[in-house]
């Protein structure tokens, strides 16, 4: 009994339903920012925010990721938009594109997420823990001219993410300052421990008392010649006034795009960059996890596919899991894939209901917010736990910050795999693929032991150690232990053999099956 309800999705309401309102907090303002970079309706992104949150939470295997528009697809939506001519027949290669991350689900491309090592994950996290943190900056300020959400060094309007924290300066809201420094106060309060200690601060989230106190001094504030906060500091959600209001702003496919080449090429761009995006977020966010939870991948692209092919019918943006809302949602004590699912409904109901209230958030409070998410993924602990491991861990783990904060995210990840990968490489070549040493029986002059495995990384080594022997009178090479032996080292030990025949050299070989002996000719 005991254990079916632990493993109820409702099993951890007290935690994930105060989760699942922060999540809700946070996502508001970046379904509308990555909306409007878009090019696209506003009420896209509100609509992807709720199909990520219900549709795609509800399909999901990941326990704490959460889905909706992604700031990386921007780009591609805005100039997929402006050459395909319309917003409507966008929507058939949103359409398109969730078929074939369906399709990919099922063929188990999910298995694409284990193949990043953990110093490049890690190195996400922090990278996007720094890049929150800057980005969010000019919003604290009173400086909103690059949209919520945008992750990537260059912005829109050709500024970057350091030469924004110049122009603040001239803009500076006095009004959103004072939200921003007594929201931040709050939230650093609540995480104290003498707080901690009460068992009512555990139960409401400091982030919702926060934004609560902003909308209090937003509106103690209006009028007032130097701290009142102008609009263009608010959250600004299109008001819908009603349901019917509300549905009216859904759009519907134009279908007539199937018949371009145009649709079906973005289709598949948007499948694999927002499967790579969802695959690299499933990966961060599980290793986020204390408990250490794995999402299953094939999975997750089947949920996203699903969640794409509804969002394109009713009119939202791409989706994808998004790593800014999946840390938010961990960093606030959600447990199960309940809080996510919770946080879309929060939406719907809210955008319906309570528009006027949720315009009223200063977008100062919620950069507060951010600010802790993003001081979390990249604390200083961090970068000693990596220093720890090793320059084989840390410059991969460095290399990917400087690319994502220098680029975005996906060249930054690009980035630190390079490094990864020439480590891997050249630790393949300074250690011996072969154990080396005069034969104990005196028959041999030199004794080579092959390793279990022998794959085309190890070819430098090999042809290394084959040079260091290649003037003695005899040679055993032993494959007992050899489980693998990829086609490359089969032609460097039969090229081997054959050159020592030319030049009288004995070679014994042992363990060997005979596909091998067959191939090298002896």
């Amino acid at each position: 009994m005991s254990k079916t309800k632990e493993n109820s999705i409702f099993s951890h309401l007290k935690q994930d339903l105060p989760a699942s309102v922060v999540v809700f907090l946070v996502a508001m303002p970046l379904c509308l920012g990555i909306a409007l970079a878009s090019g696209a309706p506003l009420f896209s992104g509100l609509i992807a925010g709720i199909i990520g949150g219900i549709i795609v939470g509800s399909l999901s295997g990941s326990p704490l990721g959460v889905s909706g528009p992604a700031a990386g697809l921007a780009v591609i939506v805005l100039s997929a938009i402006q050459d395909l001519g319309s917003f409507e027949i966008f929507l058939c290669a949103i359409v398109i594109a969730g078929v074939l991350q369906i399709i990919m689900g099922f063929v188990k491309a999910g298995v694409i997420a284990y193949y990043f090592p953990s110093s490049v994950i890690t190195g996400m996290l922090s990278g996007i823990g720094i890049v929150i943190f800057l980005k969010q900056i000019p919003h604290a300020f009173g400086y909103d001219k690059d949209f919520e959400g945008d992750l990537a060094f260059m912005q829109p309007d050709s500024q970057n993410t350091f030469s924004e924290l110049v122009n603040m300066l001239d803009y500076i809201s006095p009004g959103a300052l004072l939200v921003s420094s007594i929201s931040l106060a709050i939230l650093i309060l609540w995480e104290s421990p003498f707080l901690k200690k009460h068992k009512i601060f555990n139960l409401i989230q400091g982030p919702l008392v926060a934004v609560v106190v902003s909308i209090l001094l937003n509106v103690l504030l209006q009028g007032h010649s130097t701290f009142s906060i102008s609009s263009e500091h608010l959250v600004q959600i299109p008001l819908a006034g009603s349901i019917s209001d509300f549905f009216g702003n859904f759009s519907f496919p134009d279908f007539s795009g199937l018949g371009s080449f145009l649709v079906y090429k973005t289709a598949f761009v948007i499948a694999i960059v927002g499967s790579l995006e969802t695959l690299l977020c499933v990966e961060a966010t599980d290793k986020q996890d204390p408990k250490r939870r794995v999402t299953p991948t094939n999975r997750e692209l089947k949920a996203q596919g699903i969640g794409n092919v509804i969002s394109g019918l009713i009119g939202g943006l791409p989706i994808t899991q998004v790593i800014v809302r999946s840390s938010v949602n961990m960093q606030a004590g959600g447990q199960t894939k309940l809080s996510a699912i919770i946080h879309g409904f929060i939406i719907l109901f809210s955008v319906i209901l309570i528009p006027g209230i949720l315009n009223l958030i200063p977008l100062a409070s919620l950069a507060a917010i951010l600010f802790v998410v993003g001081y979390k993924l990249a604390k200083p602990a961090v970068f000693k736990k990596m220093y720890s491991q090793g320059w084989e861990q840390f410059f991969p783990f460095i290399a990917t910050i400087l690319g994502i904060v220098f680029t975005d995210l996906l060249v930054g990840i690009g980035i630190g795999l390079c490094f990864a990968i020439f480590f891997i490489l050249l630790n393949n070549y300074n250690t011996p693929v072969t154990v080396v040493e005069p034969s104990d029986d005196g028959s041999h002059d030199y004794l080579v032991s092959l390793p279990s495995d022998l794959s085309f990384f190890k070819k430098a080594s090999l042809l290394r150690i084959l040079k260091k022997v290649d003037k003695c009178r005899s040679l055993k090479i032993d494959a007992t232990q050899n489980r693998f032996m990829h086609q490359d080292i089969i032609d460097i030990l039969s090229d081997f053999i054959i050159n020592a025949r030319e030049r009288e050299i004995q070679v014994d070989l042992v363990g060997f099956n005979d596909k091998h002996l067959d191939q090298m000719q002896v």
